[in-house]
C-alpha cells in the first residue's frame, strides 16, 4: 500500500495492476512488485524502497507461508478439471480462530441457523465459505439500485448503495461499510499481503475479505477511501429505498448456476 504513495509512478505500470488481485497467486503478486521496483530509475528511492520490501517479506514470511486465503484457494480450484458438480475439498486450519459465536447479540446453534438460513447461505454466514465469481445477483448491482444490504442471517444493515463499485473481480465490492460490519482485528503487514476477514457484528457472520487496494480502482468511490470489501453476495439482502420486494443474494443472475465448495479459508 505504500508504494503508490511513496512513488506515484509504479501505479501506472501495468503489472502492478495485478497486485492484491483476488485470483493471483502470492508469490506471482510479490515477484511483480519487486520487478516494478527494480525499473525505478532514482537509485535511492530504488534502494529506499527495495530495502522496505525486504523487510517487510522477512517480517512476515512464517506467517504468511502457513496461511491459505481465498485467492490461492481460487486459483487451486481453476487449475482443477471443472466438474459439473461441487467437490469435497478438506478444510484448512482458519485464519481467524475467533469464534463465530461467542459475544454475538444474536445466537443460535448450528442446528438452528441450518434451518434458518439456505444451503448458500449457511455455508458462507456460519462455515466461512467463498462463492464462485460472478454467482450472486448482487454482483450485477450499481449504484443506480439505490437502497441497503442487510446481514442474510439477522437484518444488520451492513452497506449502503452509494458505496458500492465495479471491481471487476466477480464479487460484490464496497468501498466503506456501516456500523455493523466487523473486521478482523490484524497487524498491518499481514493485513497488507492476506487482507481481513469481515464479519457481521450483530451475528457473526462470515460476510468476506476487507482489502487496502482501493487505490487501484480509479474514479470509483474505493479510490478515495483506499478500502475494498470484497463480499461474498450470498451472505447479503439488499432492501431497495423507498419499498419493494427484497432481493436475495444467494439467487444468482439470470441464465447461471452457482456451485459451492467447502470452505479452504475459513473454518
Amino acid at each position: 500500500s505504500i508504494v503508490p504513495v511513496l512513488y506515484p509512478k509504479l501505479s501506472s505500470i501495468p503489472l502492478i495492476q495485478f497486485f492484491c488481485c483476488k485470483h493471483t497467486n502470492e508469490t506471482f503478486r510479490l515477484s511483480i512488485i519487486l520487478k516494478s521496483l527494480l525499473k525505478i530509475e532514482n537509485n535511492r528511492m530504488r534502494l529506499f524502497l527495495l530495502v522496505g520490501f525486504a523487510v517487510v517479506i522477512g517480517q512476515s514470511a512464517t506467517s504468511y507461508a502457513l496461511s491459505l486465503n481465498r485467492r490461492q484457494y481460487l486459483l487451486k480450484t481453476a487449475a482443477a478439471p471443472i466438474a459439473l458438480t461441487s467437490t469435497a475439498i478438506p478444510s484448512a486450519q482458519a485464519a481467524n480462530p475467533k469464534s463465530r459465536t461467542d459475544g454475538y447479540k444474536i445466537q443460535h446453534t448450528e442446528r438452528e441457523w441450518a434451518y434458518i438460513l439456505s444451503g448458500s447461505q449457511y455455508n458462507i454466514l456460519r462455515q466461512g465459505g467463498t462463492e464462485r465469481q460472478k454467482s450472486s445477483i448482487l454482483n450485477t448491482f450499481t449504484t443506480a439500485n439505490a437502497g441497503t444490504y442487510t446481514c442474510a442471517g439477522c437484518n444488520t444493515v451492513l452497506f449502503a448503495s452509494q458505496d458500492k463499485f465495479s471491481s471487476g473481480t466477480g464479487w460484490p465490492s464496497f468501498s466503506t461499510a456501516q456500523a455493523g460490519v466487523e473486521v478482523e482485528d490484524l497487524d498491518p503487514v499481514r493485513a497488507a499481503l492476506d487482507g481481513r476477514e469481515v464479519r457481521c457484528s450483530t451475528c457473526g457472520g462470515h460476510l468476506g475479505d476487507l482489502f487496502n487496494d482501493g487505490w487501484i480502482y480509479r474514479g470509483t468511490s474505493a479510490a478515495t477511501t483506499g478500502k475494498r470489501y470484497c463480499i461474498d453476495g450470498a451472505a447479503l439482502i439488499f432492501k431497495p429505498e423507498g419499498g419493494g420486494e427484497d432481493v436475495f443474494g444467494d439467487e444468482p443472475p439470470p441464465n447461471k448456476e452457482i456451485r459451492y465448495e467447502q470452505s479452504m479459508y475459513r473454518n
